[in-house]
């Protein structure tokens, strides 16, 4: 990795593009790992809603029926993700900039710009979600007062979490976010993959056969909403493609390249700098999606036979049972302490974006000046305290992580489709042919637009009580 000195100088501000920063791309794949990160942060902010809760929860319900799904989801949403993360680095531009070139537009803004506010308003819940599965995991490892999961224990550990979070993205560095990420990716992920390739050798064994079952591309009776959850929240999810041009702007990829100004250059800098990128989501799709196949067999195969599905405050003592089930007692410590690392790295980084998200709106309305960097830190921080405070309130008033979970991810899924439609807006008129020629790209692009308008249609129809079956 390049150190946090490298990437952004002290009062440099990340979205301008200067001649004078430019710099030349690597050129072989050795010399490119030392310029990923932001698919790292990008990985922890779905691994500790999605994978740890939502999906485990999924293959507790619906056995390995929907194994197919997890795939599919992982599969389709990562070419929608390279292609607005393209745009933003020969643009310079944010994903909420982006959304707003496309008509008809409602006042200083675009209509996806508005339906991204409505969509956050149900990712509050995702992410006070996070934050009580986060406090639910510290009150049965340590209550401090009152029993495990007790009232005074959840509030306090809540209260802890919140003030925690705050302290550490209070500068707004994107550094300090990668550093916290990396490390707890990295130990839970790989914790949870091996507990998943041992499970043939505990009595909670899979068999080829139950693999085949997942791959039957059907959805059980009754797993609808649960599925949608699942899409929406795991893998890459429409927020998260979001946030992944704010982070490739901080780590420097479009700074690197400079400001388009006409010269072969500049255009052989930004196909090296694109090159980077792809990278860095490849690395990131492959963790995510072998964390979540981990976390759905070993939902499936522990959780479902046994009937232990996760619900309200006891969904961290339940998904432990992956752990406690097949390893004994004594592994419900190393749980823990995965689930706190992992689920708090995905709480800073959820503080660490969404007051970016925020504050750009409020830049595109015209409230504030999103140019001046002054402004932006200010805002920046009053978000980055008010925000995390709204969410630990939402979960202390619900107390049900898992249903905020779903309530979150589901308007993710949803949110997914305007997110395509200013994918293909973007690459159609503001995207040089040349960056669109890379082999293979329309292709894959177009079979995953079919695949998530496909699921979209299916879920519009079966909530509105039409079988398609």
């Amino acid at each position: 990795m390049v150190s946090a000195t490298e990437v952004l100088a002290p009062r440099q501000d990340p979205y301008e593009l200067r001649p004078e920063d430019v710099r030349t791309p690597p050129e072989t794949l050795r010399e490119r790992l030392r310029y990923l990160g932001p698919g790292i942060v990008l990985t922890a902010s779905v691994v500790g809603s999605g994978e740890l809760l939502v999906t485990t929860s999924l293959g507790a319900q619906a056995g390995f029926a929907l194994l197919w799904l997890v795939i599919v989801g992982a599969a389709v949403k990562v070419w929608v993700q390279v292609e607005l993360a393209r745009w933003t680095i020969l643009s310079g531009q944010t994903a909420l900039a982006g959304y707003g070139k496309v008509g008809p537009r409602i006042g200083r803004m675009g209509w996806i710009n508005w339906l991204w506010i409505g969509l956050d308003t149900a990712k509050n819940f995702q992410r006070g979600g996070v934050i009580g599965g986060t406090a639910a995991a510290c009150s049965i490892a340590w209550p401090i007062a009152g029993g495990e999961l007790s009232r005074t224990s959840l509030v306090l550990w809540t209260v802890v979490i919140t003030a925690v979070s705050v302290l550490l993205m209070s500068n707004s560095r994107y550094s300090v976010v990668e550093r916290v990420t990396t490390i707890s990716v990295a130990l839970f992920t790989t914790s949870t993959i091996a507990l998943a390739l041992s499970l043939p050798f505990t009595p909670f064994a899979y068999s080829a056969a139950d693999l085949g079952t997942g791959l039957s591309f059907s959805i059980p009776a009754g797993a609808l909403g649960l599925a949608l959850a699942m899409f929406g929240s795991t893998g890459v999810g429409a927020d998260d493609m979001t946030n992944y041009t704010y982070w490739c702007l901080e780590k420097g990829y479009a700074r690197w390249t400079g400001p388009d100004d006409g010269t072969e250059e500049r255009a052989l800098r930004a196909e090296g700098w694109l090159k980077v990128m792809q990278l860095d989501v490849l690395v990131s799709w492959v963790i995510c999606t072998l964390t979540t196949l981990a976390f759905y067999i070993v939902g499936a195969s522990v959780l479902e036979p046994q009937k232990a599905v996760p619900e309200g405050n006891e969904v961290i003592t339940t998904v432990s049972r992956i752990y406690t089930d097949t390893l004994g007692p004594w592994a419900k410590v190393i749980f823990l302490v995965g689930a706190i690392a992992v689920l708090f790295s995905t709480h800073v980084a959820a503080v660490a974006a969404v007051p970016r998200l925020w504050t750009n709106t409020l830049g595109l309305m015209g409230v504030i000046d999103w140019t001046n960097l002054a402004v932006r830190t200010r805002w920046l921080r009053i978000f980055t305290v008010l925000l995390p405070a709204v969410w630990a309130a939402m979960y202390l008033y619900v107390q049900s992580p898992l249903l905020l979970l779903k309530i979150g991810a589901i308007g993710n899924a949803i949110f997914l489709l305007a997110v395509l439609i200013a994918v293909w807006h973007l690459r159609t008129t503001e995207v040089d042919r040349r960056f669109r020629a890379t082999r293979g790209i329309t292709p894959v692009l177009v079979v995953s637009t079919a695949a998530i308008t496909g699921l979209a249609v299916y879920a519009l129809l079966e909530v509105f009580g039409i079988s398609v079956q």
